[in-house]
């Protein structure tokens, strides 16, 4: 079976503990879109592991992983990144490879980035800073330059001329520093070396796993509401996080994937700017003074909210979701009622859907209902039948708000607090 996971919210949602638990059964998994941008962190055996470019699938050693052609990679990143996992034991190469079509993030697209960012004010829109949006831009526009460029030395060098060139004219232009060219081939010259054996046509790769039965995960970075049709944009990234992500990022024919799965939280996150009207004070107080939602990637306290109805129905239509699995449900372990957005007022409106203007979006109030907490610590159920009734309830409630059976539960970040619904 070749299933996708999706995030269903601003991203974070816990996917990364979630494809490692679903990798068991599974031989590939996939990252379809996106850069070091996202972060996913697993627990596996109370040791920490955060990913960035590399699927979580890596973490069990018989497993391969694939980054597909619809990423934006950094090679300096994806070097960095292995060799950390080395130095802990884990060996990518041989189960790593990495599409020749992906395009480059590099130096100057990074510089870009945080210019640009710099120069919007008190209207950021909160990136990372990673370059992923000048990357996709460059993709876009047909000036980017690709994994397979990294194979040619001599013409990789006369590209990055051309282009460092480019780039530094625009950036003084914009006040920043320029970029020295020497130092961007030395250092992409220097990753083209150790990846070299990694890089292969990943559309024909994945075609013979199928061909060969081999079952699949596609793992999408962000979340729904991040995609750049979709989300809350421009408060958005610079991809599709969603389902069909997984076929234009892969080269996987659509009628190839069996199942889509919708990750969320038991509430609602988000880091950056644009609208969220579910977003509560209390319940960040409550999350952040226990050590909870900050950023993998940029360490970021996160916006949290309580769970939004309304947004994650209107997911479950957009990607097709044929089940979900709900992360975190341990954070509202100690409150007596749990509000839940139903649907939003709107200029003497009532919604059942998003408005697609973000600034439309930000006027929304949320209507809530109001659910009896269970008030008893869950972190320690290590089966379905173990959680307490109103928890039950609880996660009822969610399924029905969203549409879509619940089918996976976590009660942690540890791989042993993830389990399935029976």
């Amino acid at each position: 079976m070749n299933t996708v996971i999706v995030g269903a919210q601003w991203g974070d949602e816990g996917k990364g503990k979630i494809i490692d638990f679903l990798t068991e059964n599974a031989n590939v998994v996939v990252r379809c879109q996106g850069g070091d941008n996202a972060g996913h962190t697993v627990k596996v055996e109370g040791e920490k592991f955060v990913v960035h470019l590399i699927p979580s699938g890596i973490l069990r050693p018989e497993k391969e992983c694939v980054l597909g052609n619809g990423m934006v990679i950094d090679p300096t990143s994806l070097v960095s990144e292995i060799e950390g996992l080395a130095a802990r034991g884990i060996a990518p190469k041989g189960r790593l490879f990495v599409s020749d079509s992906a395009h480059l993030v590099l130096p100057y697209h990074r510089r870009m980035d945080e210019q640009l960012e710099s120069l919007r004010g008190k209207g950021k829109l909160g990136t990372t800073g990673r370059g992923v949006g000048p990357a996709y831009v460059d993709k876009v526009n047909r000036t980017g330059l690709r994994v397979h460029d990294l194979l040619e030395p001599k013409e990789l060098r006369s590209k990055l001329e051309v282009r460092i060139e480019e780039k530094n004219r625009l950036l003084s232009f914009l006040g920043g520093q320029p970029i020295d060219s020497e130092e961007v081939v030395h250092r992409c010259c220097e990753a083209a070396e150790f990846l070299r054996e990694m890089i292969v046509n990943t559309a024909i790769w994945l075609a013979d796993a199928i061909r060969e039965g081999k079952d699949m995960l596609f793992e999408s970075a962000q979340g729904t509401f991040l995609d750049i049709d979709f989300g809350t944009y421009p408060y958005v990234t610079s991809s599709n996080t969603t389902a069909g992500g997984a076929v234009t990022g892969t080269g996987v024919p659509p009628h190839r994937i069996d199942r889509v799965v919708g990750c969320l939280k038991a509430y609602t996150t988000r880091v950056g700017a644009g609208p969220m009207p579910v977003e509560s004070a209390e319940l960040a107080d409550l999350l952040h003074r226990s050590g909870r939602e900050y950023g993998s990637t940029t360490g970021r306290a996160r916006r949290c909210g309580w769970f939004d109805g309304v947004m994650s129905h209107y997911a479950c239509l957009i990607n097709g979701f044929d089940e979900l699995a709900v992360t975190n449900l341990d954070g509202l372990d100690t409150l007596a009622t749990i509000p839940v957005c139903v649907a939003y007022e709107w200029r003497g409106r009532r919604l059942s859907h998003p408005p697609t203007s973000a600034a439309h979006w930000q006027e929304c109030s949320p209507v809530y209902k109001e659910f009896p907490g269970w008030q008893q610590p869950t972190s320690g159920v290590r089966r379905f039948a173990d959680l307490p009734d109103l928890a039950k309830e609880y996660l009822d409630a969610l399924s029905e708000l969203t549409g879509s059976p619940v089918h996976l539960v976590s009660v942690g970040a540890g791989r042993e607090q993830t389990f399935l619904v029976e």
